[in-house]
């Protein structure tokens, strides 16, 4: 269990550690978590990209479930995201992924991108591509909006992958280069200082993905970023500490 804790008044705290002293770890976990505002507080991640680029696999491997569950993001070749759709955590219903339409596509044109797909009630967004960021990707005026956004370069392990044929392939030269590339694509489009992060969908605990966790725990206000440590998968021991952490005061 991860408990979040979140600001509450300072008798609510002493009447809690004053029961946590009478009880064992366990219960304590499942008496803490509705005091301390478990299911109050929502963090909406919004997940964007154009046709193909891996928006429902990286929604579905964000929230540890595989393509073929139930409530999994539907996945394949085409376009399958047609509307806005909400995907709860399956262990943090207060967590909620949004897969939206692909920018630019008929019934989401990008000059009216935001207004149809709700802008406001995003925390932050994702914005997904498994080639270079296009026009399109950077015509979401997120900047106007004061909106945190993210540039996720997905699919890498194929672009790995196809490098392992060359004799003098080094795996950090080639993620150095699509990095650089990516960064370079994007300040040509008017972005100032992109922040891309590499990653594979299926092999989570590689690349960058735990890069990616760090700078949106950095980013997020404070009583948002435990909501984010306890949905994002266990991929590396330094976020299993941090999920333990609240427990050991409790020892």
């Amino acid at each position: 269990s991860c408990v979040i804790t979140f600001n509450i008044s300072l008798t609510a705290v002493t009447k809690e550690i004053k029961a946590l002293q009478l009880h064992d770890k366990p219960s304590a976990v499942g008496m803490i978590k509705e005091p301390l505002g478990m299911n109050g507080i929502t963090l909406n991640i919004a997940i964007t990209g154009e046709t193909g680029s891996g928006k429902s696999t990286f929604v579905n491997a964000f929230r540890g479930v595989s393509d073929d569950d139930e409530g999994a993001a539907p996945t394949g070749v085409t376009e399958c995201t047609m509307e806005v759709k909400e995907y709860f955590h399956p262990n943090y219903p207060n967590v909620k992924f949004w897969d939206l339409p692909g920018v630019g596509t008929p019934n989401f044109p990008s000059d009216t991108y935001l207004e149809r797909v709700g802008f406001e009630k995003f925390d932050f967004f994702i914005i997904i591509s498994a080639v270079r960021f296009k026009e399109n990707d950077v015509k979401l005026e997120i900047q106007r909006m004061k909106k945190k956004f993210y540039f996720v370069r997905s699919k890498i392990d194929n672009d790995i992958n196809a490098e392992r044929r060359k004799r003098d392939f080094s795996a950090e030269r080639t993620l150095t280069e699509i990095r650089d590339d990516c960064v370079k694509g994007l300040r040509g489009l008017g972005i100032e200082s992109p922040q891309v992060f590499l990653v594979s969908s299926f092999e989570l605990h590689l690349y960058h993905f735990s890069l990616l966790h760090e700078t949106l725990d950095r980013d997020l206000p404070a009583h948002k970023r435990d909501a984010l440590l306890c949905a994002t998968p266990n991929i590396n021991p330094e976020i299993i500490r941090k999920k333990k952490q609240p427990l050991s005061y409790y020892s």
